[in-house]
């Protein structure tokens, strides 16, 4: 055999070596814990044959309390490019059969080069999270390599889009760089994230927890809104993960995805006609609003376990992808709270970031009172809302069903705010306050004159409120100062959408010259 050949034959041993990670044993118990290893799960997510892996032979430098007898070929994570229907993305994919998933200076280095190719390229970059944290043996050099990757993660915010799945742990310094992301998604039972595990939370505050209560994915797809997607299987999350890339642009300076479209722009719904109900206060169905309106009743719904008095995701309108943000009128009443003015505002956000033009469906009775929202700072949370719709620059058609109140109307996307095109249903109600809370405060006196009088205070107030209901609770009032568009026939919505969207595409609209606002934190 010559020279070259043995060459060459050993070129194939090591890359055969590296593709094992830790090892056939580790792989096996990675396997019985009901997980896939990293680089079968880059195959999973990837077109066929497209993967491109770089560093493949790097090494740790770490001598220290006997690491340089454990050295494994790419030092536990698998870095490259690929594509995803034809579209380039960059991945990276912690290796949990390798030292645990740790990260080594060396790991930081590979994940930061692919991230820094994704930016020069103007591509996504996709995270695959499956790590026990900071490597110990390594100290100071392993929370470097966590600071470079959030450096990076902060200055590709906003460029391109960055996605992190967590399949695995996820904790200490290791949350923030899913949390600088645009998407998270959590596997249910297999992964969680915290930034202390419940040993330490036992300790230093007495509570006894396990990980799964601390910080699984039910925890952060529900309470702390952390994650946006959940799955319970991680062919699942894959696919979740290559659906929500159909709707998004590459970079910031691309226009948003468009598919062939064969739903008739111009298809009328009559359930929409009778959708809102006679009652005021009766609660109905938003759902059954996206679902009539968009193209193939399509909508893949972002964080929809959290915050349900929102709804916030993707949708097409005559093949373009937009952002939905919809209130929840059978969940509280669609009012808006903290945790609903975050979730809209972080969305509305991202879409403005990547040129996706935003459609608002309103139907909102105001912001949630009481002490636990005040205290939990609900003005700076709904200020954020407010901030990210009066920033956003793509194209926005607001479309009010029923209920716009006060200081609601105005986060919701109003004219105010730069919509573009505002819709109103004959249904709308667009006022300061409901007709009974107006009626109180104007009609104090009135009612205690009938009352001193002996008159009928119940009857009186009811003619009152009926008075305001005809006078302001309409969509005609804003009409005639031109805050309403056009009030349009409910069955026609997908129509008119259609066409707004149409008309905006040409849309321009600029900033004032900054370094960057300071939106209400």
């Amino acid at each position: 055999m010559s020279i070259q050949a043995n060459k060459i034959k050993k070129l194939i041993e090591n890359r055969e070596k590296a593709r094992l990670g830790g090892g056939e044993k580790a792989i096996e118990k990675q396997h019985e814990r009901g997980k896939f290893t990293a680089r079968e799960r880059i195959a999973q997510l990837l077109d066929e044959g497209s993967f491109e892996e770089y560093d493949m032979f790097k090494l740790h430098r770490c001598t220290n309390f006997g690491m340089e007898k454990k050295q494994f070929l790419g030092d536990g994570v698998v870095v490259g490019s690929g594509t995803i229907d034809g579209r380039l993305v960059y991945v990276f994919a912690q290796d949990f059969t390798v030292n645990g998933g740790s990260l080594s200076k060396t790991m930081s280095e590979k994940i930061c080069k692919v991230m820094d190719m994704a930016m020069t390229m103007g591509a996504p970059v996709i995270g695959i999270n499956d790590s026990g944290g900071a490597r110990i043996q390594e100290g100071i050099d392993a929370l470097a390599g966590y600071g470079e990757i959030f450096e990076r993660n902060i200055l590709a915010s906003g460029v391109i889009p960055q996605i992190s799945m967590i399949y695995g742990p996820c904790a200490g310094g290791a949350v923030y760089s899913p949390a600088l992301t645009d998407f998270t998604l959590m596997m249910e039972g297999t992964s969680y994230m915290f930034l202390t595990g419940p040993a330490v939370v036992k300790t230093v505050t007495g509570e006894d927890i396990d990980a799964e209560h601390l910080g699984g994915a039910s925890v952060h797809s529900s309470k702390s809104g952390v994650t946006h997607f959940t799955a319970k299987t991680e062919e699942e999350g894959i696919e979740m993960i290559k659906t929500l890339m159909s709707y998004i642009p590459s970079n910031n300076m691309e226009e948003t995805p468009r598919v062939e479209c064969n739903d008739p722009i111009d298809r009328l719904d009559d359930s929409l006609n009778e959708i809102i109900p006679e009652d005021p206060n009766q609660a109905y169905d938003m759902y059954k609003v996206i679902s009539a309106i968009t193209d193939e009743g399509e909508f893949f719904e972002v964080q929809p376990k959290f915050a349900k008095n929102i709804i916030v995701g993707f949708a097409r309108f005559n093949g373009q992808s937009v952002g939905i943000v919809a209130n929840q009128p059978s969940a509280y009443a669609g009012v808006l709270d903290v945790n609903a003015s975050r979730k809209g505002a972080r969305f509305v956000r991202f879409c403005d970031a990547f040129n996706i033009p935003i459609v608002s469906l309103v139907d909102v009775p105001g912001f949630l009172p009481g002490t636990g929202q005040e205290y939990n700072a609900v003005i700076l949370h709904g200020a954020k809302l407010l901030y990210a719709y009066g920033e956003a620059t793509v194209p926005k058609v607001t479309v009010t069903l029923r209920k716009s109140y006060g200081g609601s109307h105005i986060v919701m996307g109003c004219k105010q705010l730069r919509a573009d095109i505002n819709f109103a249903w004959p249904s709308a109600e667009i006022a300061v306050m409901g007709a009974a809370g107006a009626v109180a405060v104007l009609q104090a006196k009135g009612a205690k004159q009938v009352k001193e009088e002996g008159g009928d205070v119940k009857a009186f107030l009811a003619e009152k409120e009926q008075e305001y209901s005809d006078l302001f609770a309409n969509p005609y009032q804003a009409a005639k100062y031109g805050y309403i568009d056009d009030v349009i026939e409910p069955r026609n919505t997908r129509f008119r959408i259609c066409r707004a969207l149409a008309q905006l595409q040409t849309k321009q609209q600029h900033l004032p010259a900054k370094k960057h606002g300071c939106i209400p934190m």
